[in-house]
């Protein structure tokens, strides 16, 4: 049987119980005093079982060697308590025992040590005032007594006497779930130790039934208890699409951790949004694998607000995939925390919100991957004032890396580096037909961000989309400011513009600019373009320098509001083709 078997208390020790300080009984004069003088034997016997020993306390309460061997006999003298007088079984009077050191702590100074003999004491304190099974109980199974307390019966003090609750818990220990997680199940779903016989074994095997195993089963039970309540269905949409991403269960077994709890829907719909948003499904369950916690870490909440991040500062969808192909190998939250700390490190350094935007788009993993020191600490360290620092970053964003905790900074005694930047820009300018000190010089030099180890990267993406190097030369000299960007976004947009809205390269040859627009504004303005010409509002071959350069306002001054249909038809293209995420 799992069940304890009952042990009637003799009806003294009720009486007996009453003399412990926690009760509220309180002697009369009448049985302290014998024809008018104290009995003292009775008051000995009452001080030794029913008040806090200062000589056990200060024995118990100590360091050292001393102290251990006196709470290791007291443990014993209980564990013989739970064991051979309450008939417990040996492994849940140990785990009372030992697991439980508030209501341990709280026993002892109630015992007094006669001679020195701790677990002759113990046991002789307990023969006589039997305790509260419960208090042990909860506190072993992994709840402190401001959680537990309120569970406690009031009209009941031995375990045995609730059995359905026996129940319960024997067949949770009994499946593999250790017994210290046993309290967030019955904290998170207490309907489950009131089960009836015969009900909660087939719950827990219900869930083998999905093809998961026994020891996978019992993590999943103690992280997420509400599961035992019978709402499965969202827990089976997401092994479904586990499956379907190509995730195996010996890969959630792996990093699923019961100290954690988890919410199956919100991952389910992490995982549905990545596989609406241009990943292929073998793509989402590589990101997975290879990173476990942007799916655990918060059931997917600290990655769904990274991505919430990013497009408040513009990035498009395609540069948050981008971001996650290149995720570096910490921890999601510590990410977050160092991108968000780099993100008020430049907010303090005063730089602009425009520059601030550019860098964040642009270098997401870097501000992700950094520790930073606090601006104060690295100005007083260069020895240089907020716009010098705004400058070094502007220039070359991997600056940053060397202002990282634990890295020591040299003051700034020259430009050695930056003069190191401009020379790569400049010998590459000059490789693209520029002349040096000319004004075309001058004005891509200002233009041109980052590294100039990049450039002649994002140069060659020009060469490898179909333009000639004349072609390429030309569109660099007329707008340099297109190298900006990363090779990915340069040969997005340019697919973009020639394969879904059907411009020649020669569009795109007159007015190189377009590059430097975002899709959005791109697709909004065009596909509006098209939709008037077919309405013969506008005539054909407008220059695209008129439908993109102006603001929005003025767009929609000119080209929405004096049609017919025309606002409703802008609105709809907001809506409907592009998306308010998709910057």
């Amino acid at each position: 049987m799992n069940r304890l078997q009952k042990i009637r208390s003799p009806h003294f020790l009720k009486w007996v119980s009453l003399l412990s300080p926690e009760s509220n009984f309180t002697s009369s004069r009448s049985n302290l005093y014998v024809n008018g003088s104290c009995n003292l034997d009775l008051v000995h016997k009452i001080r030794l079982y029913g008040t806090e020993s200062s000589s056990f306390v200060g024995v118990f309460g100590g360091n050292g060697k001393k102290a251990r061997a006196v709470r290791e006999q007291a443990q014993a003298a209980l564990i013989e308590y739970f064991h051979l007088t309450r008939s417990f079984r040996i492994m849940d009077a140990e785990n009372m025992s030992k697991n439980a050191p508030e209501f341990f702590d709280k026993l002892m100074r109630r015992v007094e040590i006669g001679d020195g003999k701790v677990k002759r004491s113990v046991a002789r304190f307990l023969r006589y005032h039997p305790v509260n099974e419960f208090e042990p109980f909860f506190e072993s199974i992994g709840l402190k007594p401001t959680e537990y307390v309120q569970f406690i019966p009031r009209d009941l003090m031995f375990l045995v006497d609730d059995e359905l609750l026996l129940e319960n818990y024997y067949v949770l220990c009994n499946y593999g779930i250790e017994r210290n997680r046993i309290g967030k199940i019955f904290q998170e779903a207490n309907e489950v130790f009131r089960y009836d016989y015969g009900v909660l074994q087939p719950k827990l095997r219900s869930f083998e039934n999905l093809g998961l195993n026994q020891s996978l089963v019992a993590k999943i039970v103690a992280s997420s208890p509400h599961l035992l309540r019978g709402s499965v269905g969202e827990f089976v949409e997401f092994l479904e699409k586990l499956k379907n991403v190509g995730i195996g269960y010996d890969w959630l077994q792996e990093h699923i951790r019961e100290d954690d709890s988890y919410s199956w829907k919100c991952m389910l719909r992490l995982i549905c949004l990545l596989c609406k948003s241009g990943w292929s499904e073998e793509q989402v369950g590589g990101l997975f694998k290879q990173h476990p916690d942007l799916l655990l870490e918060g059931s997917g909440r600290i990655t769904f607000g990274l991505i919430g991040l990013m497009l408040k500062f513009g990035s498009t969808l395609s540069d948050v995939q981008t971001l996650f192909l290149e995720f570096p190998q910490i921890p999601v939250l510590k990410f977050v925390c160092n991108f968000h700390n780099s993100y008020s490190f430049l907010v303090e350094s005063d730089m602009a919100a425009v520059d601030i935007g550019e860098i964040v788009r642009s270098y997401p993993v870097l501000l992700g991957s950094l520790e930073l020191k606090k601006v104060k600490s690295i100005l007083s360290l260069l020895c240089c004032g907020k716009k010098r620092l705004c400058e070094m970053v502007k220039e070359d964003p991997f600056t940053l890396e060397g202002w990282v905790l634990g890295k020591k900074v040299e003051p700034l005694e020259n430009v050695k580096k930056a003069i190191q930047v401009l020379n790569l820009k400049t010998q590459f300018l000059v490789s693209v037909g520029f002349q040096e000190n000319s004004r075309d010089m001058e004005k891509a030099l200002k233009a041109l961000r980052g590294r100039g180890v990049e450039l002649p990267q994002r140069f060659d993406c020009l060469l490898n989309n179909g333009f000639s190097r004349e072609e390429a030369i030309k569109m660099v000299k007329t707008s340099p400011q297109i190298l900006n960007q990363t090779s990915d976004v340069i040969e997005t947009k340019i697919r973009f513009f020639f394969q879904d809205l059907g411009y020649q390269m020669s569009d795109l040859l007159t007015y190189p600019r377009i590059l430097s627009y975002t899709t959005k504004r791109l697709k909004l303005r065009l596909l509006m373009y098209e939709w008037l010409k077919d309405q013969r509002a506008v005539r054909p071959n407008m220059s695209l320098n008129t439908l993109l350069a102006s603001s929005d306002e003025e767009f929609i001054g000119t080209f929405v509001t004096p049609y017919a249909r025309g606002l409703a038809f802008w609105k709809m293209l907001n809506k409907k083709h592009v998306p308010t995420s998709d910057k």
